[in-house]
């Protein structure tokens, strides 16, 4: 029987994808590595799921597109600045606090469902090259909105440089009384671990919200088409409209998850910002075991919390073992980018 048993539970650990066990395996190498050097085990913990709140949606907006047969959302950019977009515009008209989030938040999802539609066009017009195609289209709008950002007709003075026209590389909002909104809400402690509840519940909500949707009849023709396109035109559905839909929601969700990663530190960043979300993102779940083909809510949930948790913990702690020497954005750099790589290392083997 206790051979059987172990037996089983090797068998159940091979089932986790390698990626998943490696990155887990240091995740939890760097809190023992925390708690010799003197960590607090829940400081370290809280930071964890601090990111992982503020992180999650983007990675969710990754399993649409995925599951459409159109591959990890790289082009991102897309949905990050039609959020920050709204944002602009909805603290330039004088919102602040929930209002400031309820009204951007509606905002963001229709400008990012609209940009979807057209991003979805052109997923559409370049078939079997969307993996090559994705990334620079999410460059070249980050380089479109940097021009727009200087020319928005807009001179709130907590929004605009001090000296000449354009807006701020970041905008602060506690200005507006709605940095933490969510962060706050109905936050308590256990343990000394700090739960920022209205984050979790917005990212809990959006990915019980996303099972439930692809249970419905247009979440299972996307499946289809991603599983087999040819299968799945000759069955009757529409393979270029599921493949749109998926791109809509990706899109919106991306606008939607910046204004929670915005209120969660508390400003908005501008500019070059959106570039540096997209590639961490799909790390995210491709760490929790989804593959270029497939992609399920839990690899959402588990990958976030294992990448980024990973990333908000190491540098403290490698910080203290190098006795504070100063390589903070080196480190993270190396990490964060050195993980990313070899998240798509394994995607092209399948995510095994």
């Amino acid at each position: 029987m206790t051979e059987a048993k172990a037996f089983n539970v090797i068998s159940t650990f091979k089932m986790i994808p390698f990626s998943t066990r490696s990155v887990g395996g240091l995740y939890l190498a760097v809190l023992i590595l925390g708690v010799v050097f003197d960590f607090n085990i829940s400081t370290l913990l809280t930071a964890s799921l601090h990111f992982f709140g503020v992180w999650a949606l983007f990675a969710l907006a990754n399993v649409p597109s995925i599951q459409s047969g159109t591959g990890p959302n790289f082009a991102l950019p897309i949905g990050i600045v039609s959020g920050l977009l709204a944002m602009v515009l909805v603290l330039a008209m004088g919102f602040t606090g929930m209002g400031f989030i309820i009204v951007a938040s509606i905002l963001a999802i229709i400008f990012g469902s609209g940009a979807g539609y057209l991003y979805g066009r052109l997923m559409n017009a370049v078939k079997g090259s969307e993996m090559a195609i994705a990334p620079y289209t999410g460059f070249a709008i980050t380089a479109v909105f940097g021009l727009v950002w200087l020319s928005l007709p807009i001179r709130h003075p907590n929004m605009i440089f001090f000296l000449g026209d354009g807006l701020r590389h970041q905008i602060p909002l506690d200005y507006f009384n709605a940095n933490f909104i969510l962060a706050e809400f109905l936050e308590f402690e256990l343990l000394g671990l700090e739960v920022r509840t209205g984050e979790l519940l917005v990212v809990f909500v959006a990915c019980f919200l996303m099972y439930l949707f692809f249970r419905t009849k247009t979440g299972i023709a996307i499946s289809a088409v991603g599983r087999n396109p040819m299968f799945a035109k000759a069955t009757g559905i529409n393979v270029d409209r599921s493949r749109i839909i998926a791109n809509m929601m990706s899109t919106a969700i991306a606008a939607f998850g910046v204004i929670i990663y915005a209120q969660g530190f508390g400003f908005v960043q501008l500019y070059d910002f959106p570039m540096f979300l997209a590639f961490p993102a799909v790390a995210c779940i491709l760490v929790g075991g989804a593959s270029g083909q497939r992609a399920k809510v839990a690899n959402v949930l588990i990958g976030t919390f294992l990448f980024q948790g990973l990333l908000a913990t190491a540098l403290p702690v490698f910080t203290r073992v190098l006795d504070g020497a100063d390589v903070v954005n080196p480190l993270r750099m190396v990490i964060q980018n050195g993980i990313i790589l070899y998240a798509l290392s394994r995607m092209s083997k399948g995510g095994k």
